[in-house]
């Protein structure tokens, strides 16, 4: 930046401040105030380009001004509290988010998204005779945990072909919001974020009138009880032509899940200095007003990520035809017949759409489907970049990032090339990368992923296409020449160190205890995840601070809610740690002295053991799984006679008893939103207290973490 325009910039952050506290000042101000505004507009506004507003050592000032009434009317409605807390669509978030999906898909034999009186009951015969493993007609909870174990992982689990889940396979949960609305897990669980109106000043740079809302899926709910929570900028909505830099809207990303404030602004970098078109990031301190209730109050430190949208398009690939699609589904590119409407909220397209777009959607998933090995084998070049791809995989492996197209199906972009009319890959939402993603696989595992089947359960794109020598071939090459240019695990070092001097100031102002997890994260030790409503998971403090709710009466370390696997989640390693021991495994599987570790079908950590690559784990096959925590659940609501077993009378009459009592319409048939509200209504998973040794949750008042005050 030139002398001339970081001087101008300073002078209009001087005026910029003035002008503000002279407007509130009474009338006698008011000339003054004028003044001033004459001086600003002859100042030069900062005339920042893409590549000098992201770069990961900018530390910027953003103050966000809200009246009372738009900071109120931005407060979400819906979404309950964790694991079986009614609240929001389809009873919020909770145990109907695992089931619901896999009641419909394997009970639903007409395909008509519903499920009559007769196929319910009929589903409950089913899964009585394949639980009763014995032939013994009693169902004790060790066999309810391994059946819904087993019931979660066969395909169609999380959704089914043609399902809101969107055709996945294995594992997982309904993660779709209505349709129109936004994906994700707070959409799920009935959460909808509205822009409201408010002023912006960034760096000293003021734009007015720009739309704001809250954003986020697992960071918005661990953070609801706190002030800090994430936030969608933009500049354009309510006042066109508003630009930063060349941009309209801008995401600034609360870190609530990484106490170095590193994972994603490393991996994002990590994936362009591969050659993989992802978004640019910085840093900000974020501040925020609103009369009467906060007065430019600290909320903390945000990492600040470009938007992907027509802009990115622009800025990545010359154009701003192509087409952009944010996928949300296990198994990508599944057929689901020839009409787009079946399609639309699973790739919910970011772009409007002209119909030969929408075509090439539908006439790949019907290649990945349906072709034999030799056709797609030859087809995939033309509807894929095997080259970008190949480099978004190796990234994507490497930094054992399961939060995504790995495991849930989430957390990347796709774009459509409107010249080449081939689907390239974009990162997106990487705050759990550098393997800490706690929630899939054990330390070892994550450390020790398979490059060769790094994915979880049956997706059949990505085991179809790792079946393909061009691509293979390419992956293996990218994976190799990476692990000896930016894989080094000292050049991460370097990069943790350098953003470090820049962040720890502003996280000291944010308080003394982030300050000490950061400082322990950057030395490359452990700590101690936080949890909803920035609790520490395990019964770790709750709350009694600036960044979370006051402490229930009574209330001590901890005593907090609690959520986890027997034993709680187990700190990940910080990223040094984390990079030499996946430099060296990724290394030796590169040699061939490895086959690493694939992942295991079940939830959380668990699954196989060293150097193997599946496995069972605590809590039954495939280690830590839904069954763990929904058992009890099934259990105290069919055990008539509270013996701890359960008849094939019992289970059969309970399923009876369900359909009665979900079926509010009395319609004759349980849609996916009955389904999900009964479900959570009876089937809270710690009814009658939790499992021994098993996971333990102690809910807020009202099972919902208070909103900051």
């Amino acid at each position: 930046m030139s002398t001339n325009m970081q001087t101008n910039h300073a002078v209009r952050r001087i005026f910029t401040r003035a002008l503000s506290s002279l407007r509130l000042t009474a009338i006698g101000g008011l000339a003054l105030a004028q003044w001033a505004s004459s001086l600003l507009a002859a100042v030069p506004a900062k005339q920042w380009k893409p590549e000098d507003l992201f770069n990961t050592t900018n530390l910027y000032t953003v103050h966000l001004a809200f009246t009372a009434e738009q900071w109120e009317a931005m407060e979400p409605k819906g979404g309950g509290g964790p694991f079986g807390v009614p609240g929001g669509r389809g009873g919020g978030f909770g145990p109907g988010m695992f089931l619901a999906p896999a009641f419909l898909d394997q009970g639903d034999r007409d395909k008509d998204g519903k499920l009559s009186k007769e196929e319910f009951h009929a589903l409950g015969e089913k899964w009585f005779t394949v639980w009763d493993k014995e032939k013994s007609g009693k169902v004790n909870n060790d066999q309810l945990r391994d059946g819904l174990n087993a019931t979660m992982g066969q395909p169609g689990g999380p959704g089914g072909p043609g399902g809101r889940g969107g055709g996945g396979r294995g594992p997982g949960m309904n993660l779709q919001g209505a349709e129109g609305k936004r994906n994700g897990l707070s959409s799920a669980a009935g959460i909808e974020f509205k822009f409201v109106h408010a002023d912006m000043e960034f760096d000293g740079q003021v734009f007015k009138d720009v739309a704001v809302r809250y954003k986020g899926n697992g960071t918005f709910m661990q953070s609801r009880g706190s002030l800090k929570r994430s936030f969608k900028v933009d500049l354009n909505q309510f006042t066109k032509g508003q630009q930063l830099a060349g941009i309209s809207k801008l995401n600034l990303h609360n870190g609530v899940t990484d106490a170095s404030w590193m994972n994603e602004v490393l991996s994002h970098r990590l994936f362009r200095d591969a050659g993989v078109p992802a978004p640019r990031t910085a840093y900000a301190r974020v501040y925020v007003t609103v009369p009467g209730k906060h007065d430019k109050t600290y909320l903390g430190v945000y990492s600040v990520v470009e938007n992907v949208d027509n802009n990115f398009a622009q800025e990545r690939f010359g154009t701003k035809t192509g087409a952009i699609f944010k996928p949300v589904t296990r198994n990508p590119f599944e057929d689901l017949g020839d009409e787009w409407a079946k399609y639309n909220q699973t790739y919910d397209p970011k772009t409007k759409l002209t119909p030969e777009q929408k075509k090439r959607v539908i006439d790949f998933a019907k290649l990945v489907s349906k072709a034999d090995d030799a056709e797609f084998a030859a087809k995939l070049p033309d509807y894929v970049d095997l080259d970008e791809f190949a480099r978004f995989m190796a990234v994507t492996v490497w930094v054992s990032t399961l939060d995504s197209i790995l495991t849930i199906g989430q957390n990347y972009a796709v774009y459509l090339h409107p010249q080449t009319q081939k689907f390239q890959f974009i990162p997106w939402d990487l705050d759990h990368s550098f393997g800490q993603f706690g929630m899939m696989g054990g330390q070892e595992q994550r450390e020790n992923l398979s490059i060769k089947h790094p994915w979880q359960g049956d997706i059949r794109f990505l085991e179809r296409v790792f079946k393909v020598d061009a691509f293979k071939n390419l992956y293996l090459a990218k994976m190799s020449e990476f692990s000896k240019t930016i894989f080094q695990p000292e050049r991460f070092s370097g990069q943790v160190d350098e953003i470090a001097a820049v962040l720890r100031p502003a996280v000291k102002d944010e308080s003394e205890d982030k300050l000490s997890r950061f400082d322990k994260v950057v030395a490359g030790e452990p700590v101690q995840p936080m949890g909803f409503g920035g609790d520490r998971f395990a019964g770790g403090p709750r709350g009694g601070g600036p960044d979370g709710p006051p402490r229930p009466p009574g209330g001590g370390d901890g005593d907090g809610p609690r959520f986890g696997p027997p034993g709680g989640f187990q700190p990940a390693k910080p990223i040094k740690g984390f990079v030499t021991a996946r430099a060296a495994a990724v290394n030796d599987q590169l040699a061939g002295k490895s086959e690493g570790q694939e992942l295991s079908a079940g939830f959380g950590p668990g699954g196989g053991g060293p150097g193997g690559r599946r496995g069972g784990g605590p809590g039954g096959p495939g280690g830590f799984g839904p069954g763990n925590f929904l058992g009890r659940g099934f259990m105290t609501a069919l055990d008539a006679d509270k013996n701890g077993e359960l008849t094939k009378a019992e289970f059969i009459e309970g399923f009876d008893k369900w359909f009665a009592a979900w079926n509010t319409d009395k319609s004759g048939a349980l849609t996916d939103e009955q389904l999900r509200a009964g479900i959570n209504q009876d089937l809270a998973p710690f009814r009658g207290g939790g499992p021994p040794g098993g996971p333990v949750i102690a809910p807020l008042p009202n099972g919902v973490p208070p909103p900051a005050k």
